[in-house]
C-alpha cells in the first residue's frame, strides 16, 4: 500500500500515513474493542459504533463527538488501522447486467448455482414475511438473520416515493397473507415514516384480498426502558405529534436487535413445514449434483 502525503490544509484523499494523538489512540482502542465484540454482526454503521461508545465508554452524545468519530474512522480506514469492510456506509448502489467472459465462465456459474441450490423457504409458510429497515446501512446486518428463513430485507431512506409504495402494494398483492416488520428510529420521523408506509401501501391495495399486517418491531418504548437506551428530546422545530424522548435505532446493540428480529420471525414460521421442505431440498440438491457431474464431465 502506497500512502500519499497530505497537505495539512486539505482533507485526506486515498491512503494516508497517520500518527494519531494519545486521546485518539484511546478512542481507536475502544472502537476496535466494539468491532471485536460484535464481529458476528459486521459491518457496523458509524452510528452503531457511536452508540456503543456512548453506552459502554461514556463517550459524549452530541454532534461534535459524532463528527469527531466520523473523522477518526475516515482516517483510520485510509491509514489501514481499521479494515474498510468493517464499516458500512450508505449512499451507493450499482445497477449492472450479468455478463460472462466465455462459455466456460457461464458453465462455472451454473455449476456454482447447482452447488448452492436452495428452495424458497417461504413457499410453504402461511404468511409471507418482509423486513423493512429505515436505515439502509443496517440492512445487511438484519439480512444475516432473515436470509435463512427466506425473508427479504427492504431498506429505505426517509419518506419513500409514491412509486416505491405502489410497487410494494402490487408485490404484496401476490400473496394471501403478508406480515411486514418495521425497524426504525423512535422519533417523529421514524413514527411517521412507519404510519405513512402502512397507510399508503394498504390504500393502494384497496382491491386486493391480501391479509396484510404491519408491525413496528424496533425501536419501541418498551425497548428504551428495557435496555436503558440513550435518549434525546425531539427537535423543537418538529411539530408532528410525538410523545416522549427520541431514540435512534442504532442505539440498540446489534446482537439485541438481531435477537429481536430472530424471535419475531420464529414466531411466524411453521417449523414442521420448514423441516419438510429442507428434506425435499436435500434430495433435489443431490439430484442436481449428479446432473452436474454427468453434464460437465462431457464438457471436459
Amino acid at each position: 500500500m502506497t500512502a500519499i502525503r497530505q497537505n495539512r490544509n486539505t482533507r485526506p484523499r486515498g491512503f494516508m500515513t497517520w500518527n494519531p494523538r494519545p486521546d485518539t489512540q484511546e478512542l481507536l482502542s475502544q472502537i476496535k474493542g466494539i468491532l471485536d465484540e460484535y464481529s458476528n454482526y459486521l459491518p457496523m454503521t458509524i452510528r452503531q459504533i457511536f452508540y456503543r461508545l456512548v453506552g459502554a465508554h461514556g463517550y459524549a452524545k452530541d454532534e461534535k463527538a459524532y463528527s469527531r468519530l466520523c473523522e477518526c474512522l475516515n482516517k483510520a480506514r485510509r491509514a489501514g488501522v481499521i479494515p474498510f469492510a468493517h464499516i458500512r456506509d450508505d449512499g451507493f448502489s450499482e445497477l449492472q447486467e450479468n455478463y460472462f467472459s466465455s462459455p466456460q465462465s457461464f458453465i462455472k456459474t451454473v455449476r456454482h448455482a447447482a452447488e448452492n441450490y436452495q428452495r424458497d423457504p417461504q413457499t410453504v409458510q402461511p404468511v409471507r414475511l418482509f423486513v423493512w429497515c429505515e436505515a439502509a446501512g443496517m440492512a445487511n446486518q438484519l439480512a444475516q438473520v432473515s436470509q435463512p428463513y427466506g425473508v427479504p430485507v427492504l431498506s429505505s431512506g426517509g419518506f419513500d416515493s409514491v412509486t416505491v409504495k405502489y410497487d410494494l402494494a402490487r408485490k404484496f398483492s401476490e400473496y394471501e397473507a403478508v406480515q411486514v416488520f418495521h425497524v426504525g428510529d423512535h422519533d417523529p420521523s421514524g413514527i411517521h415514516i412507519f404510519s405513512s408506509l402502512e397507510e399508503d401501501v394498504k390504500a393502494f391495495m384497496v382491491e386486493s384480498e391480501t391479509d396484510i399486517e404491519f408491525t413496528r418491531l424496533a425501536v419501541t418504548p418498551a425497548h428504551i426502558e428495557q435496555y436503558s437506551l440513550p435518549t434525546a428530546p425531539a427537535k423543537a422545530t418538529d411539530n408532528r405529534r410525538f410523545i416522549g424522548q427520541t431514540v435512534q435505532c442504532e442505539a440498540l446493540p446489534p446482537d439485541i436487535l438481531c435477537g429481536i428480529l430472530d424471535e419475531a420471525l420464529k414466531e411466524c414460521i411453521d417449523q414442521a413445514a420448514r423441516n419438510e421442505l429442507i428434506v425435499k431440498e436435500t434430495a433435489e440438491h443431490q439430484r442436481l449434483m449428479q446432473w452436474r457431474t454427468s453434464s460437465f464431465q462431457a464438457q471436459s
